[in-house]
């Protein structure tokens, strides 16, 4: 018995016209980030994941107003995504402000784990960027163990400004401000895809 391949999925054929990159955002929520950079980022193509329908509608009436066409939306469970994708074919990844999940029996569900992150590098091309925003302390610790872990990323923060700060290429999102309003201190992580050559040798 033949056991079939799975689709695997170029996301450059989503796109009508060749661009540079893929850049790719894992629950986008109202949209206000990956409208930004999409508008910043025209010859990039952006596929943004998000199950809830009041986002969804939120970035579908920004991309109508700024006239962007180089969006894509894939309304599901972004695992379904992941696993389609060529690897080496997302050029970077923004996963801002996961829901932390709290209490300890849901952190299972926790969208950060080994088995995602395993993911994930395999799709990210090399030195392609991940870029992760919490407002939540403790989802951070678990977040940097993970991360910092993993042998196929290198954390980029050289100094405390470099997670404290929002990198000026970052746009803000409704819930950093929420965050700020609540006076909970967001933390804004940039980490990169280690060459495969170089995790071989």
């Amino acid at each position: 018995m033949r056991i079939p391949t799975p689709v695997r999925l170029d996301p450059g054929t989503l796109f009508g016209a060749a661009r540079r990159s893929i850049w790719l955002e894992i629950g986008f929520g109202g949209g206000e980030h990956l409208a930004q950079q999409a508008e910043r980022h025209p010859t990039a193509g952006f596929i943004g994941c998000e199950v809830f329908e009041n986002g969804i509608v939120k970035l579908l009436a920004q991309i109508e107003q700024r006239r962007l066409g180089n969006i894509r939306i894939f309304a599901d469970d972004a695992r379904l995504l992941i696993a389609a994708l060529l690897p080496a074919s997302i050029d970077r990844v923004f996963i801002l402000f996961p829901d932390p999940w709290p209490k300890r029996r849901h952190h299972k569900r926790r969208l950060l784990a080994r088995e995602m992150l395993d993911r994930l590098a395999e799709i990210m091309a090399d030195d392609a960027e991940l870029r992760v925003a919490t407002d939540d302390s403790d989802y951070l610790c678990w977040i940097l163990e993970r991360l910092t872990g993993h042998p196929a990323l290198e954390w980029l923060a050289r100094r405390p400004g470099d997670w404290r700060e929002r990198p000026a290429d970052w746009p803000p999102t409704r819930y950093e401000e929420k965050a700020r309003t609540a006076r909970r201190a967001p933390v804004f992580l940039r980490f990169r895809r280690r060459p495969r050559e170089a995790i071989r040798n």
